[in-house]
């Protein structure tokens, strides 16, 4: 077999099926749609919800709740993760960025107090929780809120 050679299978490709074209084309007039109805009309059809007349289940189940539009979503890190800093490190939210420890579009850095901290570090977030800050002070570091 020679490059030239290559061929599509049977079937593979197939031509575009041109409506609307006249009598002797076989799908000229109604363009394969039949008569009337709402299949035959432009943008006729039932939208994916529709149960048959059948009250959807969209609208049968109850809503509860709301969101909130201002609420602001934080990234958490976790003690045992800013150990891979070497001591004594300014630890800052755009190095957790480049450590791939904060992804995607957040507000803000909340430090929780996951794990251990064996070391003693400078860490810059948005909030901490209680036990973060704790454990912050006890290894000998400092926690600042930005």
């Amino acid at each position: 077999m020679n490059l030239h050679e290559l061929k599509p299978q049977a079937g593979a490709r197939t031509k575009r099926k041109r409506v609307g074209r006249g009598i002797g084309s076989g799908r000229g007039k109604t363009s394969g749609r039949g008569h009337k109805g709402q299949k035959s009309r432009s943008g006729g059809g039932k939208g994916p919800f529709f149960e048959g007349g059948q009250m959807p289940l969209v609208r049968r189940i109850p809503k509860r709740g709301f969101t909130n539009i201002f609420s602001k979503v934080y990234a958490e890190v976790n003690l045992s993760d800013l150990n891979r800093f070497d001591a004594d490190t300014v630890v800052t939210p755009e190095m957790l960025r480049q450590e791939r420890l904060v992804r995607g579009k957040v507000d803000g850095v909340k430090v929780l107090g996951g794990g251990q901290l064996d070391r003693a570090l400078t860490v810059k977030a948005h909030k901490f929780s209680r036990s973060a800050l704790a454990a912050i002070e006890a290894a000998g570091g400092k926690a600042e809120v930005i």
